[in-house]
């Protein structure tokens, strides 16, 4: 039967398994997974933190990332200043960046959640407020949410990536894993 690993990546880890050549100090996902077996379904930015999903069957892998399933993704995201109704509008229908227009995406404000904290934490300044959003989409563009709220006007301070369809974090620690298999509907 196939295997499904949660993982929960910190902040500055490589989603890969090779050192890279340039920094060879930079940890990896090898720092924290020793099944050899286990290839990784989709990825995450080194500046981004939360759910990865890895997995020993390389359908159910294609199943997971593939496009045009429209999977969902929800990330918690913490932004420089206070959304506005037009600015979460603009995001919940299509957001217009570089390489086009981005499907319509569910955005929502949301209280500050309880989460770890984050080495090197956040950058604070008191003139500034930070709020935090709720953002699901279903593409996977780089950096897409990233430059989703750069373009409404919110930059993103902390991104965390809480849930990938029927998979969710949990109460996993950065760091931690555990095995799971596959939902009937991945």
């Amino acid at each position: 039967m196939p295997k499904i690993v949660l993982f929960n990546k910190p902040f500055n880890v490589l989603t890969q398994f090779r050192q890279d050549a340039d920094r060879p100090d930079r940890p990896t996902l090898a720092n924290f997974i020793h099944d050899a077996s286990l290839r990784v379904a989709g990825r995450l930015d080194m500046d981004s933190e939360g759910l990865l999903l890895l997995t020993d069957d390389g359908v159910l892998n294609s199943r997971i990332t593939e496009p045009t399933e429209q999977r969902f993704k929800t990330y918690w995201v913490q932004v420089d200043g206070i959304a506005s109704d037009t600015q979460l509008a603009t995001l919940q229908n299509g957001v217009v960046l570089k390489d086009g227009l981005t499907l319509p995406a569910e955005a929502k404000s949301m209280p500050e959640p309880t989460v770890w904290h984050r080495t090197p934490p956040v950058r604070y300044r008191a003139n500034l407020p930070t709020s935090w959003l709720e953002i699901q989409i279903c593409e996977g563009r780089n950096r897409q949410v990233r430059r989703m709220t750069a373009a409404v006007g919110l930059p993103t301070l902390r991104l965390i990536r809480v849930q990938i369809g029927p998979y969710s974090l949990g109460s996993l620690q950065p760091g931690e894993s555990q095995i799971t298999h596959p939902s009937p509907h991945p």
